[in-house]
């Protein structure tokens, strides 16, 4: 990695680092520059602005999440257990919630959509092999699967991401689940468990 590329990820991880500990909102660029010790042209030849920053911060979060689906994916785990793991390395931890927050604001709301699109990019491939493996294994009937797999996740992500659903919207979600990827009724209950 060279110099420039080493700085750059230096700045990232103390503005993740900085974003969870005080906020987005409550970190300034001026306090990325302190922390890391550097000049403001140094801060400025790496990104324009603070929110390219939180982008870059989100896509490093991303990228994270993704190496610990890829994990799960290549676990023994059945299948059923393997959608779970790869659905859940790919939520934000706990404490990065300031940092996900920040891409609710509705200043942030283009961000918000490249950000998930770039999600769905990645977490498609992953989500497809595993229901290729449960084709296989006769869990599920169905072809077209990378399409399929991005309308389950458009669609949950904008049932459930906002928190705002019922218990119907759960079971209609797993009635869908389970036509869409040609399972039998009820092989698709372990989503509950996913969704609280």
């Amino acid at each position: 990695m060279k110099k420039g590329q080493r700085t750059k990820q230096a700045l990232l991880r103390i503005a993740y680092s900085l974003f969870i500990s005080r906020g987005y909102e409550n970190t300034s660029v001026d306090d990325i520059i302190e922390e890391a010790g550097i000049a403001k042209g140094t801060y400025y030849y790496h990104f324009e602005s603070k929110e390219q920053t939180l982008e870059e911060v989100i896509g490093m979060m991303i990228d994270q999440e993704a190496e610990a689906a890829r994990q799960v994916l290549s676990s023994g785990a059945p299948v059923p257990q393997k959608i779970v793991g790869i659905i859940a390395s790919l939520r934000p931890r706990q404490e990065e919630q300031p940092i996900e927050g920040a891409l609710m604001r509705p200043e942030n709301a283009l961000m918000h959509a490249k950000i998930k699109r770039r999600l769905v990019e990645t977490v498609v491939p992953l989500l497809s092999e595993v229901v290729e493996e449960g084709i296989a294994q006769g869990i599920f009937s169905c072809d077209n699967i990378p399409e399929r797999v991005r309308m389950l996740l458009v669609i949950s992500s904008e049932i459930f991401d906002e928190g705002q659903f019922t218990q119907r919207d759960v079971e209609v979600f797993i009635d869908i689940t389970e036509k869409l990827l040609g399972a039998q009724p009820g092989t698709m209950d372990f989503v509950r468990a996913l969704i609280h």
